[in-house]
């Protein structure tokens, strides 16, 4: 399978604002599953943990259980590989572009 069909479900999951802020919380620190779900007032559990189901299939939470709870991680090896694919590749057009622009606008 080409990496391109790999990271569909990374891009499905990304596509949301809601596990976007999923994501941003669990950059902070792992969560419970409880605590993922607290932190969205306007969201029933039950959606939250379908937004959650959604990330843990794209491999971008891991998840582990402690007894009662479950505990879930930060995975950034998709998004690593979403930035190697997609924006690496294009790191040196952007420079050069914006030091030409930078340079323009210095000599004027």
């Amino acid at each position: 399978m080409k990496l391109d069909d790999e990271l569909g479900p990374v891009w499905k999951a990304l596509a949301d604002p809601t596990r976007r802020r999923m994501l941003d919380l669990l950059r902070e620190r792992p969560r419970t599953t409880g605590e993922l779900c607290r932190s969205f007032e306007k969201l029933s559990r039950v959606g939250a943990m379908k937004h959650l189901s959604v990330l843990v299939a794209a491999q971008l939470v891991a998840v582990e259980r402690r007894g009662r709870e479950r505990w879930n991680f930060l995975n950034v090896v998709p998004l690593q590989q979403i930035y190697e694919r997609w924006m690496r590749p294009y790191e040196a057009r952007w420079a050069t572009s914006l030091l030409w622009l930078k340079h323009s606008v210095e000599k004027e």
